[in-house]
């Protein structure tokens, strides 16, 4: 699948950077590895599909003549989450830009959440991000700087039913963002979050975005046009490069106008 338009701006900054992406193998994800592969940079993704990863790798490597550091994991073993960003700082060098992609956005009804659900969808969609982030802290503090990246959504803001704890993790890494960039910016690493609107990814429109739900967006969005995961990478690209060097603690929003 086409995912949006290549950047382009060239960020000479981000060539020779360690890249870090969860959900680094799919959708907006795999726009990402794409994006900073394409920079130059050296690219290191987890992801639990394994066969869709590494066919991108192997494209990537393809296109770039060097593949990215894959690393089959699921996010909701923290431990092996923090074994994977030493095992990508021991191969790479200390990470300077992560990117907290990873989550999931399954549709589920207010009245059949059990804790036990409650708990599965904070893992999946919030609580790695927080680790991922201490965990490369410290590398972050030996290069005297770096940007921390996290994928938040406008869906709250919009007041979507049928996934309650979705829209309760995605409002809440707003403010994960903003006091990891109060915490983190004495040593000069910024934290900011993209909040994507509708993109238009495989599986979103395998899934759910019906030629009415095509209507419904258009109609709130000033710019008709569809946002593809290309769209977010470029903004992450932006975030990640000495270009955004004053920008911390904000919410960067990429929906062409819905919200």
């Amino acid at each position: 699948m086409d995912t949006g338009r290549s950047s382009k701006s060239s960020y000479a900054g981000l060539a020779g950077k360690t890249v870090f992406i969860t959900g680094g193998g799919g959708g907006i994800g795999a726009a990402f590895t794409r994006a900073f592969a394409g920079q130059g940079a050296r690219v290191a993704f987890v992801d639990i599909a394994e066969e869709a990863s590494r066919i991108l790798a192997a494209q990537i490597q393809k296109e770039t003549r060097k593949a990215p550091l894959f690393i089959p994991c699921d996010l909701h073993d923290i431990g092996a989450l923090q074994e994977a960003i030493e095992v990508v700082r021991g191969e790479l060098g200390d990470i300077g830009v992560l990117i907290n992609n990873a989550g999931n956005d399954d549709r589920h009804k207010m009245d059949q959440v059990t804790s036990e659900y409650w708990d599965e969808r904070i893992a999946v969609n919030l609580r790695h991000m927080f680790f991922a982030a201490q965990a490369v802290a410290p590398q972050m503090k030996r290069l005297g700087g770096g940007a921390i990246i996290n994928l938040g959504s406008i869906i709250w803001r919009l007041k979507h039913t049928g996934l309650p704890v979705y829209n309760v993790s995605k409002a809440a890494v707003t403010g994960l963002t903003r006091v990891l960039a109060r915490e983190l910016g004495p040593f000069g690493i910024r934290v900011n979050t993209i909040s994507p609107g509708a993109v238009w990814t495989e599986r979103q429109m395998k899934l759910w975005y019906t030629p009415e739900f095509e209507k419904e967006v258009m109609a709130g969005q000033c710019l008709k046009k569809r946002v593809l995961p290309g769209d977010v990478a470029n903004m992450a690209l932006f975030l990640a490069s000495d270009g955004a060097e004053k920008c911390t603690g904000q919410d960067f929003i990429v929906d062409a106008g819905w919200s």
